[in-house]
């Protein structure tokens, strides 16, 4: 199962063990993603936040797949920019499209137009702790 992850569910798995989306990344059985626009995102905020950058790194080669967006950021805007409240949000759907991800999992949920999301692009925007409730209720 494919899983595309918003930056603030990396950010939040690296400062606390506790946490549900430290919970996700331990998770067997799905394939968790980040997209390479999100990867500099993260970085950015790591860096802000002064998370150590071994770690960071750790954690992305060894619990994320990177998905390469190929369009321009102009053209994810303006593709994607109907399912999100920020222009700037749209990277964000455009990687859960591109990894074919069933879940896309934020702890920002009003940035989404969840519905349309769904309806149109089969996708199903959820919060880490409600994410690992499914997957403990199948």
């Amino acid at each position: 199962m494919n899983i595309f992850l918003d930056s603030d569910v990396v950010i939040s798995s690296l400062l606390s063990d506790r946490g549900a989306a430290y919970l996700l990344l331990k998770q067997r059985g799905i394939k968790l993603f980040v997209s390479d626009l999100s990867i500099k995102e993260i970085e950015v905020v790591a860096k802000r936040l002064s998370i150590d950058r071994n770690k960071l790194h750790n954690v992305i080669e060894s619990k994320l797949h990177v998905v390469l967006l190929k369009q321009t950021s102009q053209q994810i805007q303006t593709s994607f920019i109907p399912y999100v409240i920020d222009k700037y949000d749209a990277h964000i759907v455009a990687g859960a499209h591109e990894a074919q991800s069933k879940f896309l999992i934020s702890y920002n949920l009003r940035h989404f137009k969840t519905e349309q999301i769904k309806r149109n692009l089969g996708i199903i925007v959820l919060t880490p702790g409600t994410f690992i409730q499914y997957l403990r209720s199948l």
